[in-house]
């Protein structure tokens, strides 16, 4: 799922290409995309791109007319970007949005479909979508402590928590623990002054440089490879591969759709986390270490 470094990416390539652009047209490949009725989808024709934000992982779009697109790509959907007289766009986009300069769409990889758009009147319909998460860049340590401590979770859960922190998903929240050597199981009510304070600064740390190193990768052009899992990432989508700080394999958490990677050495201690598949395979096999780990390899 696109997190706030992509987020932010996409909104300023799309603030670039559609602020003070009318929208001429909207096609919808699916009736499952749109999940407002009132007001009529129809309305935002000839409606001029007055602002485009970020609310949470959602994309907001600022028509005349108060009215207000509010997007959610949620896993795999994806923004693509045509100008005017370029090449044409894929056939299987869910939606076209129509611009003087150019096509915005949107694609969804996959059967399922989860991605979403709302159309609102007026600001106030916003506040549904608020999910209330702090924007820890705007944050104060203090603030960012009192946020963590608000309800005892896995430190891996509260992060992703729109509810808590505002942006950050399964990909940079590995990345954040990461740098920050904490464990993703460890419960927040159980984290020192000093280890909260390393998170804060870890979040901060690596949201900025994964937006600035986005931001360099697509200058000029509009972010079309967007993804959570990248070469250059320390341990997210990493299963199995040196750990750059230290060397040791890359080791995994697995539940339901998602993955959670961290280092052993860096972060629990040389202790292995356990997986939930493998754990009901192995049971009383499972290694708790990377020793243990070697050790059953071996045999």
């Amino acid at each position: 799922m696109p997190e706030l470094p992509d987020i932010t990416v996409y909104i300023e390539a799309l603030r670039e290409r559609l602020v003070g652009q009318p929208v001429q047209d909207v096609r919808l490949n699916t009736p499952f995309l749109l999940r407002t009725v009132e007001p009529p989808l129809s309305a935002v024709a000839g409606a001029r791109v007055c602002g485009i934000e970020r609310l949470g992982k959602r994309i907001v779009f600022e028509l005349d007319g108060d009215l207000f697109l509010v997007l959610h790509l949620m896993i795999a959907g994806r923004l693509h970007w045509k100008a005017r007289g370029g090449k044409a766009g894929s056939r299987a986009a869910l939606a076209a949005f129509e611009f003087p300069n150019g096509t915005l769409t949107l694609t969804e990889a996959g059967s399922k479909r989860r991605a979403s758009l709302h159309l609102v009147h007026g600001r106030a319909a916003l506040a549904p979508f608020e999910r209330g998460g702090l924007e820890v860049l705007d944050a104060t340590l203090e603030a960012f402590a009192a946020r963590l401590r608000a309800e005892n979770h896995t430190v891996k859960r509260a992060l992703t928590d729109p509810r808590l922190f505002s942006g950050i998903g399964n990909a940079y929240s590995d990345e954040i623990l990461h740098r920050a050597r904490l464990s993703p199981v460890k419960l927040t009510a159980r984290l020192a002054d000093d280890e909260i304070a390393r998170l804060y600064e870890a979040a901060r740390a690596t949201l900025v440089a994964w937006t600035d190193r986005l931001r360099a990768d697509t200058a000029g052009v509009f972010p079309e490879k967007v993804t959570a899992f990248r070469d250059d990432m320390a341990v997210h989508g990493r299963y199995g591969q040196p750990c750059p700080v230290c060397g040791v394999p890359v080791q995994r958490i697995r539940h339901a759709d998602n993955e959670t990677n961290y280092c052993a050495t860096c972060q629990t201690d040389g202790r292995l986390l356990a997986d939930r598949a493998l754990s009901r395979l192995l049971k009383e096999d499972w290694p708790r270490s990377l020793d243990e780990m070697d050790e059953l390899k071996s045999r």
